[in-house]
């Protein structure tokens, strides 16, 4: 593997600090991206959401992607005005692509952001896509958008690139800033741009994909190689709680031979690991490949929350009451999209359960909004469940010592660790334990 190092821009470069770039979707991608960019370039993010441009502008981010100094000392300004742009000589595309209701690739948020774009894009410019997109959406999709509505010819006129996205939300080692970038160009001289724009924004360097459907293709089978692996694992762990074994302990045993591959049973969620696989699976359709091994693997992933719920249904009375730690898609982050806590939810609240949701993180309006779900604010003053199911690996959870928990439920009551974040914890011995 080739990766460029980073090198300091030298007079007379095609980029420089007169570079203007736009980043548009200021999420957990475009947020931290913009950021790195603007220690050495003029950066304008742009974002649809009125509420959102005016906490940064304020120095809030609720991501808590970017610390308040941070961003209150970035140079980077920020607009709800898509003419605000207009001067950017690159353009970054970092909005959503999620999936529809039947796992197809929903690429109408990226359509929009080109068609926001392409009115005010100038002649010369780079519109690059970071967004997760299966191979051939930036050239077949975006490339005819951006031309139509700019009038501008692609390819002669303005140019396109790809650079996949690697942001994992609540990491605070793996940055936007110390990653090793993916870039691809429409040619060669795209390419060498985006070299450098990227190169001055990480220490990782970056790495030029052989060309832009690649680089697209890389990023999907970066996540779904994950996804299969997890979904092996979900699968031997289902198996092994029929034989009455706890899957951390035989990982925690094999793990001890050196090229045993380190992956843990739980919950897909998020907008990657989970929806990803669905683009390459649409794509492989599309020319008559058969993603057997891939849709299988997220069969399982999906049925993961089911069977959890259908686990601890069995240990309780009808009626119970229960209590979950934690509603984000993974631990120590406000992240909710495509959480399959919900899951455990709805499956206990079907069997008859009466099920509350804790969670210090996660966003109280947003919760009612997309779950219907009224978040329990102060854990301190709960007690009398049959049950407390340990969800999401949160540090607060983490921190809770065996009384305490054990304060939470009904003598006898169960104590269920989904993360395995309780395996070390001595509890009296009226208290039923399950783990995964």
């Amino acid at each position: 593997m080739s990766v460029i190092r980073p090198t300091a821009l030298s007079d007379g470069s095609i980029v420089g600090s007169h570079t203007v770039i736009s980043v548009v979707g200021l999420g957990y991608v475009g947020l931290p991206l913009a950021v790195a960019l603007a220690k050495q370039f003029k950066v304008v993010g742009f974002d649809i959401s009125e509420g959102r441009i005016e906490e940064l502008r304020g120095g809030y981010d609720r991501t808590f992607e970017i610390e308040t100094p941070v961003l209150r000392a970035s140079s980077m300004s920020f607009t709800t005005d898509i003419c605000e742009t207009q001067d950017a000589d690159i353009h970054i595309i970092t909005v959503p692509t999620p999936v529809d209701s039947d796992d197809k690739p929903d690429l109408e948020p990226l359509r929009q952001a080109c068609r926001a774009v392409g009115p005010i894009l100038k002649k010369g410019a780079i519109v690059v896509v970071e967004s997760t997109v299966y191979p051939g959406v930036t050239e077949e999709v975006c490339g005819p958008i951006l031309a139509e509505q700019s009038g501008l010819t692609c390819g002669q006129d303005f140019f396109l690139g790809y650079s996949p996205e690697r942001i994992n939300p609540g990491d605070k080692v793996h940055t936007v800033d110390k990653i090793i970038k993916v870039i691809a160009g429409q040619n060669d001289t795209v390419s060498d741009i985006l070299e450098q724009v990227y190169g001055a924004a990480t220490t990782g360097g970056t790495f030029r994909a052989r060309n832009i459907k690649t680089a697209e293709a890389a990023k999907v089978i970066e996540n779904a190689q994950r996804d299969i692996n997890i979904a092996f694992v979900n699968e031997a762990t289902m198996i092994f709680q029929k034989l009455g074994i706890s899957a951390y302990d035989v990982l925690e045993t094999a793990g001890t031979k050196w090229n045993f591959l380190n992956f843990t049973p739980g919950l897909v969620g998020g907008h990657c690991i989970g929806i990803d696989p669905f683009y390459f699976a649409h794509r492989a359709a599309e020319v008559g490949a058969d993603p057997d091994l891939i849709l299988t693997g997220r069969r399982i992933n999906e049925s993961m929350g089911r069977f959890i719920a259908g686990s601890v249904d069995k240990l309780l009375a009808k009626n119970s009451k229960i209590l979950i730690l934690g509603l984000t898609f993974k631990e120590n982050v406000p992240d909710l999209r495509n959480t399959k806590i919900t899951d455990i939810v709805t499956g206990l609240q079907e069997s008859g359960h009466r099920v509350d949701v804790h969670d210090p993180l996660a966003d109280k309006a947003d919760a009612q909004q997309f779950f219907n779900i009224d978040l329990i604010e102060n854990l301190n003053s709960l007690q009398g469940y049959d049950a407390v199911v340990g969800a999401v690996a949160h540090s607060v959870y983490q921190d809770l010592s065996p009384v305490a928990i054990e304060g939470l439920i009904n003598p006898g009551g169960l104590v269920a660790d989904i993360k395995g974040m309780w395996r070390d914890r001595e509890f009296s011995e009226q208290t039923v334990r399950w783990q995964l």
